[in-house]
């Protein structure tokens, strides 16, 4: 046993996270804490242990799927029913009565599972054990003790721990006996808005009687929001039912006499006080809380506090300014949690100082939002990339969040400023690529052999050689030029000719596309590959199995044809092997790394193409483009002025031909770059293992670059701080990123300002024109997608590793991206009808649905 007075965060081993907290809260200045003890992990692990078969049932259980709902209802309650029947050792019967003695044998108790990996920072585990109430006398108390154990292996816990990854065996029970509060008003405060995550409103919900008439949801409470000490909003529900203590022990629900059910439980001022008390609880953990509360008289007590853990991080700051953060993942299509060394290698790259938060990326705009021209240029930027970021920074603004600043010496420029022209020479293009490959093989030489420090010092070097060619200005400039002239040609031909969108047609088939041509590609390697049915079948095998690794390449070679498709599928890993989903993150699995990734895609290549499909498609988009090209000349010189405005536009469609194309490459040269890194440290990792410094090889991906520098110059590494990372990391993937937050924590999600999109439709930006209709194909992983010729692709997000799929996709539907983001450049490229930015899109639309993209408009509905 332990008594609350004994318990600190340090016991969560001994009693759980609930227990722990509880011990935490009753030491706090100022909160009361209804009494009670703990009956600890050790005495559930010596009764649990003793229990007959629970070993073999606990090795079943381990083994069950977690969606096999089933087994698992079937194993739990075998389970339950061992546990709920063991017998008590005798000291444990005492001291557990002589614990009551000390509170009051006869009063009430809440009776509380609480479990090792419940309530933690990274994992609430809420209401997945029960709880019970007002349950009085010894032998009521270990009945439920037992009941609580047994609550460790209800379907709903089973599931939960499956599904997060948590082992059923390390997962331990302690109980909470604490003594009854019968309140007159009780329920939940959250010291963040649950909804927009705001740290600085807080919300209260209150009902009468005991807080589990809110839990249940058999009433819905009163709802207040509060800011510095002000009730902003008060809503009061009508509460006809409450719950209360049963004579006979246990609860009961009853009516609530009709004078009171719209009645406020709480006055504003008790509302105050309650979130007063919740900042005090609030600063004691140091993170925003979730916190159970009942009021008896008019003194609160608080029977519980859990971090809320659904609330995006907050980047940190040793200020007490306002900052804005715009998502760098929303930009670079990757808003999946990075691993530190992607993040620390990222930050190295880019030019701009980066914010870190839940494993994502931040840029600061507020000091550019401050002034009147940084202002202008950052909402004219967003405003053509991604309306929701910029619509979301126009709310910013409106609430006066940023202060504003003269131009004189204001703040930095915003990125992007334009670099000087350039003139049209595709040369210009051809010499930037020799020069990144050139830099790249240079590399390639001069990192072999390299190890120790001496590897980490060289790679901190090169960083600057990477910097310097991916920030070429020549490079931005064709950039900027082919952007321009997209622009220029989209507005001067809509006001001239009601032609919407037209550069998207006029920049399909442009060369020098690196991303455009991988998917094309990888259309040749099926080509190669389709005339040997016992390859096709193989590889149906290694698609099916879900192949790790490279191996199955070397058993082709047996096969008929194999050793020609072996080598069709090296040539293109050759060249493109260093590409995979999330690929500005060093620590992504490669498709070198892991070729059976590409095998469905070249296996739909196969049952939907032709022979020959690559080199026609592009020659299609080639001669569609010189078509429109020729109409829209055509149609200008029947205007007046007409001479004049065909010339312009056809020195700025040779001039978006000759530059859009180059605007993927640059990603790829520092992807290829990135990707002999990874190789380096991969080898240098293996000698961290084989000299038992590192427990395995992906521990460095847990390291920062520079932290790793520090472990391979003293071989000393920090375990506890991979075993942190590696935690922290699987509780930021479950979290999704905004594009804009605030640093008071609230995550703005900006709208889409119109009205022309028919009722129902799903609002998005339009950055490929056309309309197509056909089946939704909803895809979260592009190993496991299957489309057909005429399907459409709706996905999260596409960066360059999706482009095989856009082959056989008929349209395009994104939840992220922007009008110059990835799959916009290649969706139109490839002549593809695309709408991105569609929020939800791969929850409100499902697989094997109808749909219809209307690319030039910007909307997408949903037929059938």
């Amino acid at each position: 046993m332990m008594g609350f007075e004994h318990i600190d965060s340090t016991h969560v081993a001994d009693v759980g996270g609930k227990g722990a907290h509880l011990g935490e809260l009753s030491r706090i200045d100022g909160v009361r804490v209804p009494d009670g003890f703990c009956v600890t992990t050790d005495a559930f692990q010596r009764v649990v242990a003793e229990a007959p078969s629970i070993d073999a049932q606990l090795d079943l259980l381990s083994r069950v799927e977690p969606d096999d709902r089933a087994a698992i209802r079937t194993l739990s309650a075998d389970i339950r029913g061992v546990v709920e029947g063991v017998a008590m050792p005798d000291d444990l019967v005492a001291a557990i009565s002589e614990s009551l003695a000390r509170l009051g044998e006869h009063a009430s108790y809440a009776v509380r599972s609480s479990a090792t990996a419940e309530d933690l920072p990274t994992a609430s585990f809420a209401g997945q054990q029960d709880s019970y109430l007002n349950i009085v006398g010894l032998p009521a108390i270990l009945r439920h003790v037992r009941r609580c154990w047994a609550s460790l292996f209800t379907e709903r816990a089973v599931t939960y721990r499956r599904r997060n990854g948590f082992d059923h065996r390390k997962v331990r029970m302690a109980v909470v006996v604490q003594r009854m509060v019968f309140p007159d008003a009780a329920g939940i405060l959250f010291t963040a808005d649950p909804v927009t995550s705001n740290r600085k409103i807080a919300t209260v919900e209150a009902g009468w009687g005991l807080g589990e008439a809110l839990v249940s949801g058999l009433v819905a409470g009163d709802v207040y929001t509060v800011r510095d000490d002000q009730v902003i909003t008060r809503t009061v529900a009508t509460k006809p039912r409450f719950v209360q203590a049963s004579p006979g022990g246990g609860t009961q629900d009853a009516p609530v006499e009709p004078q009171r059910q719209t009645r406020p439980a709480l006055t504003d001022a008790q509302v105050v006080r309650l979130v007063r008390l919740g900042r005090r609880i609030e600063a004691h953990f140091g993170r925003p809380q979730d916190i159970e509360w009942c009021l008896a008289g008019d003194d609160f007590h608080i029977v519980q506090s859990r971090a809320i853990t659904t609330l995006f991080p907050v980047p940190t700051t040793d200020d007490q300014e306002n900052h804005v953060y715009v998502s760098v993942g929303h930009q670079q299509m990757m808003t999946d949690a990075m691993k530190p060394l992607g993040l620390s290698l990222w930050q190295l790259t880019t030019p701009r100082p980066m914010h870190e938060a839940g494993g994502r990326l931040f840029v600061d705009v507020a000091p550019v939002l401050a002034t009147p021209v940084g202002r202008a240029r950052l909402l004219g930027t967003f405003g053509n990339s991604d309306p929701l970021v910029r619509d979301a920074l126009q709310t910013v603004l409106d609430r006066g969040f940023v202060r504003s600043l003269p131009d004189e010496g204001s703040g930095p420029a915003p990125a992007g400023d334009a670099p000087a022209p350039i003139e049209t020479d595709p040369a210009v293009v051809t010499q930037l690529i020799r020069h990144s490959q050139a830099s790249v093989a240079t590399l390639r030489r001069e990192i072999q052999g390299l190890s120790g420090p001496a590897l980490l010092d060289f790679i901190l070097a090169d960083i600057a050689e990477l910097k310097r060619i991916l920030f070429d200005p020549r490079s931005s400039q064709v950039i900027m030029a082919g952007m321009e002239a997209a622009w220029w040609l989209n507005d001067h031909l809509e006001a001239w000719l009601g032609e919407k969108n037209a550069a998207d047609t006029l920049t399909q088939s442009v060369p020098h596309n690196v991303t455009s041509e991988m998917g094309l590609a990888l259309l040749d390697v099926a080509d190669a590959i389709r005339p040997y049915a016992d390859v096709v079948a193989f590889l149906q095998r290694v698609a099916d199995e879900g192949r790790e690794g490279d191996g199955f390449l070397d058993e082709l070679a047996g096969l008929p044809g194999g050793r020609e498709a072996r080598d069709a599928i090296r040539g293109y890993l050759d060249e493109y092997g260093m590409r995979c989903a999330g690929e500005i993150d060093i620590t992504r699995t490669r498709w070198s790394e892991h070729p059976a990734t590409l095998v469905p895609t070249i296996l739909g290549n196969i049952r939907n193409f032709e022979p020959g499909a690559g080199k026609r498609r592009f020659e299609e988009g080639r001669q569609q483009s010189l078509r429109k090209e020729q109409e829209l000349l055509t149609r200008l010189r029947a205007l007046p002025d007409g001479e004049q405005k065909a010339e312009e536009t056809k020195r700025m469609i040779d001039r978006v031909r000759a530059f859009a194309g180059y605007r993927e490459y640059p990603k790829y040269g520092m992807v290829s770059r990135y990707f002999v890194y990874k190789q380096a440290l991969l080898r240098e990792a293996d000698r961290l293992v084989q000299s038992g410094i590192l427990r395995e090889k992906e521990d460095i991906f847990f390291l920062r670059l520079e932290e790793l520098r520090e472990v391979v110059r003293t071989d000393e590494v920090d375990a506890e701080l991979i075993l942190e990372r590696r935690e922290a990391f699987r509780s930021y993937e479950a979290l999704t990123p905004p594009r804009v937050l605030t640093s008071d924590g609230e995550a703005i999600t900006g709208r889409y300002r119109r009205d022309d999109a028919p009722p129902g439709a799903l609002a998005g930006l339009p950055v490929s024109a056309g309309t197509v209709e056909g089946r939704a194909r909803v895809v979260t992983d592009m190993a496991q997608a299957d489309l057909e010729a005429g399907d459409i692709l709706v996905t999260a997000y596409t960066d360059p590793s999706w482009t095989p799929l856009f082959v056989a996709a008929a349209g395009l539907v994104t939840e992220v991206g922007g009008l110059m983001t990835h799959g916009a450049v290649i969706a139109r490229e490839y002549g593809l009808p695309a709408v991105v930015g569609v929020e939800q899109a791969t929850r409100l639309i499902r697989d094997g649905q109808r749909i219809r993209v209307h690319g030039t408009d910007g909307y997408v509905q949903i037929l059938t």
